[in-house]
């Protein structure tokens, strides 16, 4: 009896054990197949560096296995951000043209325009610490160098007006440092913070000295966008001219008075609104107030060029027109074709539900179309809008 439950359990044991057996080699055949798969599809190798670099002229000490590791971080990490690596190369056709002029014409080496493309990636934007436009100037400096900035004109976002300003910055550091690797360093750290550093650690060259981590891999961020950009190609980016963006043709249009109206000002020059806060995008608000009667250029697009070099008929300059079925905007209303728009300035001592009263709307329409909260209030001197059914 007691071989016979031995057999028993034996066979259970072994049955188990083929179950289990032929689970796996199911589960491996599957793994396989997919791995393989995926293997076939999708392959990611190591970033070739060049054997020897420059920036400005001044040659990179890739013999250093530091060096070497440092450009490779950021090789590889610029390489492998397809997405935003292909828009530098797209916008660096718009604009690099006009920094290369500007840093030409100011005696800058050409490399120095990587720095703006490693500062901002050619988007106007707004840094923690407060510094603006594609050379991310802050205030205190963008002063110093001759840049307006103020509520309603901010020159950092004026691309001639920001690299004219950066130009002042790089010589102004060259001529303490006699180096342009440094100067640029200084651009991210500051001419104090580098000229401390050269001072307590007694080294000249940005290679052999230790400084704050973003400012370590600065530089060789810029060599790395460099090395990309200039041999697309090389690191897996096939980009057609047609898809590249082409210069916006523009006319400069000199302003010396206030336009207490940026939108009607648009449309008395053909173009639209939005087309023209794109080519400004110094100009703030919605209005220019110029009591000192200051001279500003305006950039506008140039009348009937069409980019043939896209193959397509596109424009830049959106001609326009005021829609028939506006009035004077500087009347506060305007009559559409199916209801009136008005811009009511509150009163002293009114509230929504006075308004509401007086135009007889309900007090949530105010409020939706305000985009006010239950708890929003408003106040003597605000502006809100109404809208009102054609009578």
């Amino acid at each position: 009896m007691l071989t016979r439950i031995k057999n028993i359990s034996a066979g259970i044991f072994l049955f188990i054990l083929l179950a289990l057996m032929v689970e796996f080699l199911n589960f491996s055949t599957s793994s396989v197949n997919e791995d393989t798969a995926f293997n076939q599809s999708y392959k990611v190798f190591p970033v070739p560096l060049p054997d020897t670099m420059n920036f400005a002229g001044e040659p990179v000490p890739m013999n250093h296995f530091e060096v070497r590791e440092e450009l490779e971080r950021e090789m590889l990490v610029n390489t492998y951000w397809q997405s935003q690596i292909m828009l530098n190369i797209k916008k660096a056709n718009r604009y690099f043209p006009v920094i290369e002029k500007i840093l030409k014409k100011n005696g800058i080496p050409d490399d120095f325009k990587y720095l703006a493309l490693a500062e901002s990636g050619f988007t106007y934007k707004t840094s923690p610490a407060g510094a603006v436009g594609f050379w991310q100037i802050v205030k205190a400096t963008a002063i110093a160098n001759g840049l307006e900035v103020g509520k309603d004109v901010d020159e950092r976002d004026n691309l001639k007006k920001s690299t004219e300003a950066a130009c002042k910055y790089f010589k102004e550091a060259y001529q303490h440092f006699h180096n342009w690797t440094l100067a640029a360093a200084s651009y991210n750290m500051g001419m104090a913070g580098m000229a401390r550093a050269i001072q307590f650690q007694k080294q000249a060259s940005y290679y052999d000295l230790g400084l704050n981590s973003e400012t370590t891999r600065y530089i060789y961020r810029i060599l790395a966008l460099k090395e990309i950009q200039s041999n697309p190609q090389k690191f897996g980016f096939y980009i057609k001219n047609s898809d590249l963006y082409p210069p916006i043709p523009t006319i400069e249009v000199n302003v010396d008075s206030s336009i207490t109206s940026l939108a009607d000002y648009a449309i008395s020059m053909h173009v639209n609104y939005r087309i023209l806060k794109i080519l400004n995008p110094w100009l703030l608000t919605s209005s220019l107030p110029n009591p000192e009667r200051k001279t500003y250029t305006i950039s506008l697009p140039e009348t009937g060029v069409t980019l043939v070099d896209l193959g397509e008929d596109i424009v830049y300059n959106d001609s326009v027109k005021p829609n028939e079925c506006l009035m004077d905007t500087s009347m506060k209303v305007q009559n559409s074709c199916s209801s009136k728009t008005i811009t009511y300035v509150v009163k002293p001592d009114e509230t929504i539900e006075t308004i509401a009263k007086k135009y007889n709307v309900s007090i949530e329409q105010i409020r939706s179309w305000n985009s006010l909260t239950d708890s929003s209030s408003i106040h003597a001197g605000d502006e809100i809008i109404l809208f009102k059914d054609q009578k």
